[in-house]
């Protein structure tokens, strides 16, 4: 018989979980990380315990938000004035921030779910993001291609992904249809970094018609998901990526420059 999941010592540890990040959280990193230090099983039946019990618990007031970036509110942006307009494009203005790098650098992911700690921990830098969630389709695939081919110089892919049959081999098939990057380095998983960080892997499935592939590389059929890395290794991986293509004196020339132009625009404001 299955261990009874304590699920008060649960939402205890799970907002210590969510109150550690500096970022927010989705459900399904919250879950793996709970996995990851055995406070739950790696069961699709936990991860909807996890699921109805936070949603009680943030209904009444006793547990944090959490990422949906599934829903929101969609409605036009608006203002109350002409001046207003322009002091929130003042705030808002940004130049291109990879302006004299000497190659385009994207960073690449395969769930969406991490586009918000992404752009928490490397907006400013102005690299863009491309969440492929799963194989891409060729409307994406071909707004990639225009949207590299328009910068005129090399591309770079920082790419991160499950370690499962699947995920060795969505960023594959995206670098080979797009056909644009000159260099793409795989922040995340290898089997390296599932031992060494010691992540919960599932049992893989054996339906992928990549799974025989798979077995032959490593041995053995295992699905370990991304969501289950803490975020400060998570982003250290991708900054260690980054630094080695990354030239810090052209993008200080890019934000003085900005600074200077938005005071342009907040004095024509006033």
């Amino acid at each position: 018989m299955a261990e009874r999941i304590d699920w008060s010592a649960v939402l205890g540890e799970a907002e210590e979980v969510v109150y550690s990040y500096s970022t927010g959280v989705t459900l399904r990193q919250l879950f793996y990380r709970l996995v990851a230090v055995h406070r739950l099983p790696n069961t699709s039946s936990a991860y909807k315990g996890l699921s109805s019990r936070t949603a009680e618990a943030r209904r009444q007031g006793l547990f944090p938000d959490l990422i949906d970036r599934g829903r929101e509110i969609h409605r036009y942006r608006h203002y109350p004035s002409p001046e207003s307009a322009l002091e929130q494009l003042a705030r808002q203005y940004r130049r291109d921030r990879t302006e004299g790098q000497d190659v385009s650098l994207y960073i690449g992911v395969e769930k969406a779910g991490l586009v918000m700690q992404l752009q928490d921990w490397f907006g400013d830098l102005g690299i863009p993001i491309l969440a492929l969630g799963g194989y891409s389709s060729q409307t994406y695939v071909d707004e990639v291609f225009e949207d590299v081919s328009s910068q005129d110089r090399g591309a770079v892919l920082l790419y991160a992904g499950d370690f499962d049959p699947s995920g060795e081999d969505i960023d594959r098939d995206f670098v080979a249809r797009t056909g644009c990057f000159d260099k793409v380095v795989r922040v995340a998983l290898s089997a390296a970094q599932v031992e060494h960080y010691d992540l919960p892997p599932a049992m893989g499935k054996s339906t992928d018609s990549r799974a025989s592939q798979f077995i032959e590389r490593h041995g053995v059929l295992v699905q370990v998901e991304l969501d289950a890395l803490p975020p400060d290794v998570l982003e250290g991986l991708y900054r260690d990526a980054i630094n080695e293509f990354w030239d810090e004196s052209a993008w200080d020339a890019v934000v003085e420059q900005e600074a200077a132009e938005r005071t342009v625009i907040a004095g024509a404001s006033r």
